[in-house]
């Protein structure tokens, strides 16, 4: 596991950019965090790593549930939020989302039961005063491992 801690919204979109450009097709990413804490400020920054074009607006999906981006390689944006389970994301077909051909990045992950890829990175955003957040990333496979490996060899540069 590894920490990293944002004093700003843009150093929170900055981390995500740099987890971007270290995405690969297949890659799942977890975003868990209270409400307001910058999962979505972090999709956007995931989104100009993929070098998706900077003139598209990235949202949080709370309503659609899924928005498409086209980068380097496809990036599947879920929001979660308003299920109530892993059944419900059944219910919709998004599993053939979770290891396509592009990357998955999914707000409020833990709806998903436990229901996820086996190779999942987990982000954790926590609020640590009005701008700052502590971030933490846990590889629960071999490819999520070296992302966080590189993401931490990223830090010491």
């Amino acid at each position: 596991m590894s920490f990293v801690r944002t004093k700003c919204s843009d150093e929170t979109v900055q981390l995500g950019e740099r987890l971007g450009r270290l995405l690969a097709p297949g890659d799942f990413i977890a975003l868990t965090g209270e409400l307001g804490a910058g999962k979505t400020q972090f999709a956007k920054g995931i989104a100009r790593g993929l070098e998706v074009d900077p003139e598209t607006p990235v949202t949080s999906p709370t309503y659609t549930i899924l928005n498409i981006y086209e980068g380097r390689l496809h990036l599947y944006h879920f929001d979660l939020y308003r299920l109530e389970g892993a059944h419900d994301v059944d219910a919709l077909g998004f599993e053939e989302y979770f290891s396509g051909d592009g990357a998955c990045v999914v707000e409020w992950a833990e709806r998903l039961d436990g229901e996820m890829p086996d190779d999942v990175l987990t982000v954790t955003l926590s609020h640590e005063g009005e701008e700052e957040r502590s971030v933490s990333f846990e590889g629960s496979g071999p490819r999520s491992q070296a992302i966080v490996r590189a993401l931490s060899a990223g830090e010491r540069d």
